[in-house]
């Protein structure tokens, strides 16, 4: 009997399907063979068998990034009190909206949501789903490569200095984002998400060592005899638009929702083993250590060197030269992983485009060209606008804010429907009301520093 059931539940499935489209079957039908060919070779729909601890790794490694170092000099804006309770409140908000995204994954029988596009169709409509999420969702993905390109460049650049001091030409950031993007011309080739696997676990490894080492080393090396917790600005506008921008910031270290439904997709699943039983124990795994990284690193950093710290704390940090040299290290290791799980989504999106739109054939030139174009261009843009800090507030609150935070609480309300002034109907409009402040107010401060900055920066010098 046992056996039975799933069988019994096909052309029930099959059935509805013929009630909502029967004119539409015919084509689907002739197209069968051709579709389910394009998606073994598309990215995120290519391999399903991945085990729950790939979705912990692949969700540390999404989520625990760059940003982390960038939180002690956010706290610096912030203050202590509005400094903890920003964290802490993104750290509970952006759980609840993974666990929403994660259960959202297969709530329509028989289908999988495989891209946070097509949860955006489902929510919105087939059109306004694509014009709501995509931009977004691109502005997340291609800002975070652009971010690691120039994070990457600046950390290899800092090893050179560190380990090479005497008899040494100093070289430009440009130079090391080259080298660190060299690296991508390869990688990019690999096809899916499973197969990059390995790279992820390394750089979940890699990301948990040099938060340690960062707050360990901070600790080590004590308060600062002038330290100072006051704010950093010496106006008070300056004040208010630091503050935006370090609500950029923190919204930039929560940034892992935007591959979430991607990494599900990789997950197997059946009616008896729905996928979203081991994607949450990856993802309860995966923030048990971001909580590890994120909060000794923001408190024990700002802490140790108040508002003088540097927007990398790795910058704070001079000495012992080998253990800076080494976390630096990681973090190079780190973003090369991170880098590739953030464009796996987007290589999926533009492959998609060119096969079913455009009409390319599936083969291999068509994802080397494709491919090499993308790490070409997050290269450039890389070199053009190496504001670390900066950047990282202005495409934090832009981009990140909406698909983090409030985008899946909108997708809940529309679909699932709550009743008003519910538990789940005020959770979610409590969400959305701190999402859209988040997003409003942080890249103004964001911009405000890159237009600072670029008024002493000269270009490619």
């Amino acid at each position: 009997m046992g056996t039975e059931s799933p069988k019994n539940e096909k052309p029930i499935a099959s059935s509805e399907a013929e009630k909502v489209s029967f004119s539409a079957q015919e084509p689907i039908d002739k197209r069968t063979a051709e579709q389910k060919a394009i998606d073994d070779w598309l990215p995120i729909t290519s391999s399903r068998n991945a085990k729950w601890w790939y979705a912990a790794f692949h969700n540390v490694t999404a989520m625990v990034g760059a940003g982390v170092l960038s939180l002690p000099s956010a706290m610096a804006s912030l203050g202590w009190g509005p400094g903890v309770v920003i964290l802490i409140l993104s750290w509970i908000i952006t759980l609840y909206t993974l666990w929403q995204m994660v259960e959202m994954h297969e709530m329509v029988p028989g289908k999988r949501f495989d891209r946070y596009h097509e949860l955006g169709q489902e929510a919105f409509g087939e059109k306004l789903g694509l014009w709501i999420v995509v931009p977004q969702q691109l502005i997340c993905e291609v800002g975070v490569d652009i971010v690691y390109m120039v994070t990457g460049g600046k950390s290899l650049q800092k090893i050179h200095d560190l380990v090479c001091k005497k008899n040494c030409k100093s070289m430009k950031t440009t130079y090391f984002i080259m080298i660190f993007a060299s690296v991508h011309f390869i990688l990019a080739h690999l096809p899916n998400f499973n197969s990059i696997a390995g790279i992820s676990l390394a750089a979940a490894i890699m990301s948990l060592s040099y938060s340690t080492i960062a707050w360990v080393a901070s600790l080590k090396k004590g308060v600062q005899p002038d330290v100072a917790y006051g704010y950093k600005a010496t106006t008070p506008t300056g004040t208010v638009f630091n503050f935006f921008s370090a609500l950029g910031d923190v919204a930039f270290a929560y940034a892992g929702h935007n591959v979430v439904l991607e990494i599900q997709a990789t997950i197997p699943s059946t009616p008896e083993k729905p996928s979203k039983g081991p994607m949450w124990r990856g993802v309860l795994l995966a923030y048990i250590v971001v909580a590890l990284c994120y909060f000794p690193v923001a408190l024990i950093g700002y802490w140790m060197f108040g508002n003088s710290v540097a927007d990398n704390i790795l910058t704070s940090l001079n000495k012992p030269t080998w253990l800076i040299v080494a976390a630096n290290m990681f973090v190079v290791i780190h973003v090369i992983g991170s880098y590739q799980l953030y464009a796996m989504p987007v290589f999926d999106m533009i492959e998609t485009v060119m096969v079913k739109k455009l009409r390319f054939k599936p083969t291999r030139l068509l994802r080397f060209v494709v491919r090499n174009v993308y790490v070409a261009f997050t290269m450039f843009v890389g070199i053009t606008f190496p504001f670390f800090g900066a950047l990282l507030g202005f495409f934090g609150g832009l981009a990140f804010a909406p698909t983090t935070y409030f985008l899946p609480c909108i997708m809940w309300l529309a679909i699932y429907k709550p009743k008003r002034f519910s538990l789940s109907w005020f959770t979610n409009w409590i969400c959305i009301i701190l999402g859209l402040l988040l997003m409003i107010l942080s890249p103004i401060g964001g911009l405000r520093l890159i237009i600072l900055n670029a008024k002493s920066y000269g270009f490619y010098t």
